[in-house]
């Protein structure tokens, strides 16, 4: 879905075409063509703790590329807490609205809101322990005829969260990432995501204390397009903490399948 102003033709619909909505820690600005779904798998772990989570993520344009749906889905082993295992963690349900632009232009903006559903178990872990609900706006803007950034900025609040101990309170979170994007080539992007969090974790009964995270994001992404529209973009990244995350070392895996669902896509396919 990117750049085709920059004569660049669309991945979802060329076998030919370059790498376009397929950000690893942040959200690119472009929603999903209509009649094209994409299906994203991500797994990450931390090499001091041992704790990792994998995510499954399915979006899907609702009657053109203005509306899009998508859901995440978690498995995990938290982290200090290996004795629980892993399982099923929270549920994510996702609305996007193509505010500005689109793939095709220099400047694009998407807004997005989230329902947080507490369907993982909090005593081991795995679960906020309540509903909530997230916003973010990602802003994709093109720097260049192989530069995209995107940056995003966002928020997050849980009403009565638990933590594995049983206390409660009232959390928000807020995010802002920015991330700079080489097209070496059309199949081959390099990546440089930075990402900040601040906000709040229970530290007690009816208690909380300030937690903060910044992790820059070295990567690399690369595709395998097909004639039928089909494409496949594996990618790797190595997240490294900085300033309050100092000493965190991380390995990141991605994996995403594109392709037309109705008629009308597999039609426009070459």
């Amino acid at each position: 879905m990117l750049l085709q102003s920059l004569g660049f033709n669309d991945a979802a619909r060329a076998g030919d075409g370059p790498i376009q909505d397929n950000s690893f820690l942040l959200e690119e600005a472009y929603n999903q063509e209509s009649g094209v779904v994409q299906h994203i798998s991500a797994w990450g772990r931390t090499r001091d703790t041992g704790g990792w989570a994998y995510s499954f993520t399915q979006e899907w344009p609702v009657g053109g590329v203005r509306h899009q749906f998508s859901w995440t889905f978690l498995w995990l082993q938290p982290e200090g807490i290996r004795e629980a295992g892993d399982g099923v963690g929270d549920l994510a349900l996702n609305y996007r609205y193509q505010l500005v632009g689109d793939g095709t232009a220099p400047v694009a903006m998407s807004p997005r809101l989230s329902l947080l559903l507490p369907t993982g178990d909090p005593g081991l872990g795995r679960s906020s322990g309540a509903w909530g609900a997230q916003a973010n706006i990602p802003l994709s803007v093109v720097l260049g005829p192989r530069v995209v950034s995107h940056i995003n900025l966002g928020g997050t609040y849980l009403r009565g969260a638990e933590d594995a101990f049983g206390n409660r309170g009232n959390l928000s979170l807020w995010n802002i990432g920015q991330s700079f994007i080489w097209l070496a080539t059309p199949r081959v992007n390099a990546m440089l995501e930075f990402v900040y969090l601040s906000g709040e974790e229970i530290t007690g009964s009816g208690a909380s204390g300030r937690v903060e995270s910044l992790l820059i994001n070295p990567g690399i992404r690369w595709a395998h397009n097909f004639r039928n529209g089909l494409q496949i973009v594996p990618g790797v990244s190595l997240p490294i903490g900085a300033g309050p995350s100092s000493g965190t070392q991380a390995l990141f895996l991605y994996l995403s399948f594109e392709h037309p669902f109705t008629q009308a896509a597999r039609s426009a396919t070459p």
